[in-house]
């Protein structure tokens, strides 16, 4: 598929954003692409994971301004047709995602980052929200993700002063998982999506939507969705086989289902 390499080990799928002469900058087949890698990798049975990653130097460095004009006159509706569509995937797949951050994630790049459910960074990661330094407000997610991942104040300050942010100090305040070794990028981040792969998929998944949904509802409202969702959970084959081997004082075997 253009611009974006799919491939599989065993039950993790991996998704890799290939334009490395641009620091896989963002444009409308690029992200066309990953919504639609997205979904063919996750659609297999096998699948219960997902890695995304980039090609060469860097992770993504945002918006290729060449290909801005792509979008059209009416910039909203263009990137709401071209871009959002990838974001909604990510963020609705049905496999927990791991992002691998190899090099930088720029502007547009650093919302893609933060759209999988866990970030696992190389030492020589960077992070840089850049719109500020060129007149322009954050975009494509940001304002929505970054606060609710690191608080305002923090978010304001590397929105407003474009300041950018190492792997290391992407840990300690939370943005990040884990920082590793860059040659062990991919090792580590496989290590993670195997452990999640093994997990109780759909309890996964059904847990990052209840997340999501609390942002936008009250206490008394969200008590009751879990139990409502949880009803439904408690009846898979993995909620079945958790109780059961909590019973049996075993590790549970999931199979996704």
């Amino acid at each position: 598929m253009a611009g974006v390499k799919q491939a599989r080990d065993g039950a993790v799928g991996i998704l890799t954003l290939d334009e490395p002469a641009s620091l896989n900058a963002m444009t409308p087949d690029l992200l066309g692409a990953l919504a639609a890698g997205v979904a063919e990798v996750s659609a297999h049975e096998e699948v219960r994971a997902l890695v995304l990653t980039g090609a060469g130097r860097g992770f993504c460095s945002g918006q290729n301004l060449e290909a801005a004009g792509a979008l059209g006159e009416d910039l909203a509706a263009g990137v709401m047709r071209f871009y959002w569509p990838a974001f909604k995937a990510l963020r609705e797949c049905p496999v927990p995602v791991v992002v691998a951050v190899n090099g930088v994630a720029a502007g547009g790049g650093f919302s893609l980052a933060m759209a999988g459910d866990m970030i696992v960074a190389a030492r020589s990661a960077s992070f840089i929200q850049v719109f500020s330094r060129i007149a322009l407000v954050p975009d494509l997610g940001s304002t929505w993700l970054l606060p609710r991942l690191i608080g305002r104040q923090r978010a304001l300050e590397l929105m407003l002063l474009n300041e950018p942010l190492t792997a290391e100090r992407a840990q300690e305040i939370g943005l990040v998982r884990q920082v590793v070794d860059d040659a062990k990028l991919m090792e580590e981040a496989m290590t993670l999506a195997r452990r999640l792969a093994d997990g109780p998929t759909r309890a996964l998944v059904a847990t990052r939507t209840l997340v999501e949904e609390s942002e936008h509802t009250s206490y008394e409202a969200q008590f009751r969705r879990e139990i409502e969702l949880q009803a439904t959970i408690r009846k898979s084959a993995d909620a079945v086989e958790g109780r059961k081997a909590f019973v049996e004082k075993r590790k549970a075997q999931f199979t996704g289902k």
